[in-house]
């Protein structure tokens, strides 16, 4: 009989890091005021939508775990928590998307051009923290990770032929666009520590990065729209390929690939034909394909933590491994 991991809410694994989250959204208030009042509207818009913080989370237990916390740390949590906000408010002007995490975007909000601005407003400025810091080591792995985060937008415009797209340029993608974050966050969390720890955490970033972006997509075919606070089938609807679907495709018949192509040729998808499509993919195995690659990438992510000193920290990181794949939003 095979074993279940059981589950790990967000709020435990966050828990040893709490006081210096709660700093963390104050920082993210410092950084991004401004006495414009359409920047104002728009920041506080944002900052009601606040996210998880789950790659402040990320950066504080690895700075935890092989140095100490301090301001400095809360502050380059804030600085990547602003670069991924950023990303979001420029993913949803792209998609055109209206909600994010049951909340009207910031194009819905306002505008799209007001989103393609802000996108810039909140990266302009977790870079002139980075600056204020003084430190160049920060300041070049998030230059390295926006960079790689850019690709990965345009490796996924660039995907026009959705019923031929390999695994391979699939990983290539969430590698940028997703995991290099993650990947970027642990890295500087463990700046002060020794090299081999700081390699082993930006290892262990990239695996995770990589097991949650999977576990993400899968998410678009198993739950609902009250659980994710996106409508389900959301990337079919939009048209992009996960890796469900690329793991499902070689094994449909002629018929299955048909239907396939004609909802991604089709503008305005039915929910008849997404649900057909969703029941296609896990009926020829793509769902638990992808949870096994997903499986894969966070027993890579467990291996780089044995390099790390014993300890609460190390143990919450392992937790975040388990909070990314068994999560249900």
């Amino acid at each position: 009989m095979t074993s279940q991991v059981a589950p790990v809410s967000l709020a435990v694994l966050q828990h040893r890091v709490r006081p210096e989250l709660d700093r963390v959204s104050d920082e993210l208030a410092r950084i991004v005021r401004s006495d414009f009042p359409l920047i104002g509207d728009a920041n506080a818009h944002l900052l009601q939508m606040r996210g998880k913080l789950f790659r402040p989370t990320l950066l504080l237990l690895a700075a935890q775990a092989v140095d100490r916390l301090d301001h400095r740390k809360v502050t380059l949590a804030a600085t990547v928590e602003l670069i991924h906000v950023a990303t979001l408010v420029h993913d949803d002007s792209v998609d055109h998307s209206a909600l994010r995490r049951g909340q009207p975007t910031i194009n819905a909000r306002f505008s799209h051009q007001i989103a393609v601005i802000m996108g810039d407003y909140l990266y302009s400025h977790a870079i002139i923290e980075l600056v204020r810091l003084g430190d160049l080591d920060p300041l070049r792995v998030m230059s390295r990770v926006t960079n790689e985060m850019t690709v990965g937008e345009m490796r996924e415009l660039d995907a026009h032929d959705v019923l031929d797209y390999p695994e391979e340029s699939y990983d290539a993608l969430i590698m940028a666009k997703t995991a290099s974050l993650m990947s970027g966050a642990c890295e500087v969390g463990a700046h002060d520590g020794d090299q081999g720890d700081r390699d082993a955490l930006r290892r262990y970033g990239l695996h995770l990065g990589m097991a949650f972006q999977i576990t993400d997509d899968l998410l678009d075919y198993t739950e609902t729209e009250s659980v994710t606070g996106k409508p389900t089938g959301l990337d079919l609807r939009e048209h992009k390929i996960t890796l469900p679907l690329i793991l499902a495709l070689p094994q449909m018949s002629p018929e299955e690939r048909a239907t396939v192509e004609r909802l991604m040729s089709d503008l305005r998808p039915p929910d008849s034909l997404i649900n057909t499509v969703i029941a296609t993919v896990e009926a020829r195995g793509g769902i638990a394909a992808a949870r096994a690659r997903a499986a894969e990438f966070a027993a890579r992510a467990h291996v780089e933590l044995q390099a790390l000193p014993a300890g609460v920290a190390r143990e919450a990181l392992a937790d975040c491994i388990t909070y990314s794949i068994e999560r249900r939003s």
